[in-house]
């Protein structure tokens, strides 16, 4: 029996409660809980659509986006909202587990046929991330990284810009907010551009697309030709 989990029991990133010894990551009642998903699903953002007809969400259909494809495994509902919470501002990195487990589970396959060499969490800045003493973004993709068996890189693009959060403005001002917050370094790229012809950029939430679109606009702007994305949750949109 593995001592670390006798002392140190896994918690469901859904309720916290104690789970049994090697009974898995969340709580069946928990998992349930979960708005997953599904087809019919954008074929852009990933984001869950009513119909099998239409290929695109709302905003897709009505936004120009940098990258190229993105997926995302849960709706952005009030219990996703409050696990994400506990991992970036309680320090339940654990919780990460669960959700890349079933991300590789459902996803693998699309993810390998993107072909991608490289995995870049949308960083923090330098003063939020001793404040917080880690990067939420860089721990979800440390574990994709161990399980797609695809390098993490983590200097190659940079926050310059300790941006106020997204959630405080409208798409205008996310823009706005997000303008020159980001550095790449060129010369990396330049170096090996056959592994950064095609990256995968992580973070947590998906809302509109604007950091990730931000991220993956200076990426093309200096020689990467591809830019996907993978986060846990996304949102409605605007």
């Amino acid at each position: 029996m593995d001592l670390i989990s006798i002392l140190y029991p896994r918690r469901c990133p859904v309720c916290d409660e104690v789970l049994k010894f090697n009974k898995g990551k969340i709580c069946d009642l928990c998992k349930n809980k979960l708005d997953f998903i599904s087809e019919p699903r954008c074929k852009k953002c990933g984001k869950q659509i009513e119909k099998f007809e239409e290929e695109y969400c709302f905003d897709c259909r009505n936004k120009k986006h940098f990258y190229k494809k993105g997926i995302a495994l849960l709706s952005h509902t009030s219990i996703v909202r409050k696990s994400i919470y506990s991992i970036k501002y309680n320090n339940k990195r654990e919780y990460v587990d669960f959700y890349v487990e079933e991300l590789i589970k459902r996803y693998k396959n699309e993810i390998d046929s993107w072909n991608c060499s490289v995995i870049i969490p949308v960083p923090l800045h330098k003063k939020k991330k001793i404040k917080r003493g880690f990067n939420q973004a860089e721990i979800i993709a440390k574990r994709l990284s161990k399980g797609l068996n695809i390098p993490m890189d983590t200097n190659t693009l940079i926050r310059v810009k300790n941006t106020r959060p997204q959630k405080e403005f409208n798409d205008i001002g996310r823009k706005k907010n997000l303008k020159d917050a980001f550095f790449v370094r060129a010369d990396k790229i330049q170096k090996d551009r056959e592994k950064f012809k095609k990256i995968i950029l992580i973070d947590d939430i998906y809302t509109t697309g604007s950091t990730i679109d931000e991220c993956a606009k200076i990426l093309l702007n200096n020689g990467v030709k591809e830019v996907y994305y993978i986060s846990i949750s996304i949102g409605m949109g605007y």
